[in-house]
This record gives structure tokens, sequence and C-alpha cells, in this order.
């Protein structure tokens, strides 16, 4: 058994019991044996072996998902996720070598925010991920739909009306109700709900409007979701294809990191100043989970840190300079 299943059956014992150890060992066998990276470190001119501290490690930008295989061996990959984007757009693509590893482990994370999935109900109003297919949220819900053992459809296209049945059935069984919706979607759904008819459920925005409907700040449509739902909380999903770990939001959009992700941010004029401190910046993230691919990377996310190792996205990173930008303040 060479390294990488050796890791992630530590992950999946429930490891690791050292964060930074872990990610560390991790960047010396990628750093050797991941072409996409180890090129990378090398135009960087960095010394993989002069790395002793998680904010001395070089972050791969996130694009590379979308031009090159980001694999840190060789293998055919049982699947591959792709993000969400228009035909005209290039999508990032992640190689997944094992599957079942993600399945397992994504439930694993859910389970220990949440509880059990065993006798819950899990619904799914996310149109837009199955139409475009090749969905890593879509492989997630589907999983843990299928760890549930309930009877009722998971997925449910635009069909409000069973879901809606669905809902009331579970609540008639007092069984836990969990229900993912992409953002337009669930402020579609609100329009026809009667007051209490949600009351009680746990309520996942993925986001993304995909453009059917206006932006809005987090406050306002959590406000409104919330009132719709009769919840008293909006939870969210912090996770993307590049990534195999999540991060779990139970409201106010905070995110508390999983025991295999880890948030630094690094300052948003200078990509290498890299902090674990709490403050605003670019959001760089340490996937243990990902480690067939990269488990180091910069992403286009703005974010703030907390002392706790909890964090906020405040926006995106677009394709314009960002010096100076507003999002920083505060």
């Amino acid at each position: 058994m060479g390294f990488p299943e050796e890791y992630k059956n530590d992950l999946l014992q429930k490891g690791p019991r050292d964060f930074h150890s872990a990610a560390l060992s991790l960047f010396q066998y990628q750093a050797r044996c991941n072409p996409v990276y180890k090129a990378y470190l090398t135009h960087l001119k960095v010394d993989p072996n002069q790395v002793k501290h998680l904010s001395q490690v070089p972050f791969l930008p996130i694009e590379f998902f979308k031009t090159h295989p980001v694999q840190s061996h060789p293998f055919t990959p049982q699947v591959i996720f792709k993000s969400s984007g228009t035909t005209l757009q290039q999508r990032s693509q992640h190689l997944v070598a094992d599957s079942g590893f993600y399945k397992v482990h994504a439930q694993q994370l859910f389970e220990e925010t949440y509880g059990p999935l065993a006798g819950s109900v899990v619904l799914a109003l996310l149109p837009s991920y199955l139409e475009q297919g090749d969905s890593s949220l879509v492989m997630m819900v589907d999983h843990f739909i299928r760890a549930t053992g309930q009877t009722q459809p998971g997925f449910y296209l635009r069909n409000h009306a069973e879901l809606r049945s669905a809902v009331a059935a579970a609540r008639q069984k007092s069984q836990k109700v969990y229900l993912f919706g992409v953002t337009y979607a669930l402020l579609d759904l609100a329009e026809e709900l009667a007051s209490g008819e949600f009351s009680g459920i746990t309520l996942f925005e993925t986001g993304g409007m995909k453009g059917r409907r206006r932006e809005m700040v987090r406050e306002e449509l959590h406000s409104l979701l919330k009132e719709a739902f009769g919840v008293a909380a909006v939870h969210s999903e912090y996770g993307m294809t590049e990534l195999l770990s999540q991060a779990y939001s139970q409201g106010e959009g905070i995110f508390h990191p999983s025991r295999t992700l880890r948030v630094l941010v690094r300052d948003v004029n200078d990509p290498f100043a890299i902090s674990a401190e709490a403050g605003a910046g670019g959001v760089n993230v340490i996937d243990l989970a990902n480690v067939d691919s990269c488990a180091f990377l910069e992403t286009k996310d703005l974010g703030k840190l907390y002392p706790d190792g909890s964090f906020e996205i405040l926006g995106r990173f677009d394709n314009s300079d960002v010096r100076g930008c507003n999002l920083m303040v505060g």
C-alpha cells in the first residue's frame, strides 16, 4: 500500500491527530510526485526541504485545474468533477482517483457536524447542477440520500408539489429533514410555501443565482429565506469542484472548518504573503482529502478568518486589479 492509500485510510479513521504535521507530510509528497505542483514550485524557486511551516507553503492557483491534469500520481480517474459554467467558459476539472473515498469522507464530515444520516430525510432542489452534470455536490447529496435509508425520492427539479409532500410526510413521522437548494430555486419555492409548512427543517443554501434572479447580499437573502421557510437559521456548505472536504455554516455565514480542512488568508496585493492569523484577504485552503490532486489551493474567494479558525466568505476576486478592494475594509 502506497502513501496515498495509507494517508486516505488514516483520514477515514478520523485522523489526522496533528493537522500541521499531516499537512507538511502531504506537502513533501506532492512537491515530489505531483508534476504540475512540482513545476510550479520550481518556477517559484522554492526548495521543498526548506519548508518547515504551513505559512511557507506555496499554494497552487486554482486556475490550474482548468488548464492542467492535477494529479499526485498516475491514475485513471473514477470520476471527473467539473465546475459549473456556460458552454463558453472553461470549466475546472478535478480528476478523482477514488470516488468511494470522497463519498465516505464527505459523510463522515457531515455527520461530525449534524449527527447520523440514517433515519433522517435528505431532499435536494439543485436543478442547474443536475442539468449540467459532473457535480461533486450532486454526488455528495446523492450519497447522503442513500445513507438515510429513506423511501421517498431525494432530487426534485421543479416539481415543488412533490417536494412539499415529501417534507410533509417526513414531518408527520417526526423525521429530521435536510433540504439542499441552489439559491434561485429556494427563492422560487419560497413564493409557494404556506406559513410554517417547512418550519423545523434544516435548510442548506448552496449559493448561485445563475443569472435567474437579482444578486443580493447574504443578510437580505437569509432573512428572506428564514421568514419564508420558518427556520431559525440558514445553513451553508463551503465546498467546490477542486476540494474533496467541506466546511459547514450553521448560520450567519460563519463556516467552521472540518478536521481535514483549514483556511489561511493572503494579502490581496501579494499572493505570497500568507497568514494563519485572523484577518481579511484572499482565501487559501488546505484540504488534506486532496491526496491524489493538490491539497494547497489559492482560491478566487475573498474572506475573513477569525481567531478560532472559523471563516466567512465576503466575495470573489474578479479578473481586474483588486488593489484597494472595499471588501477588505473592517
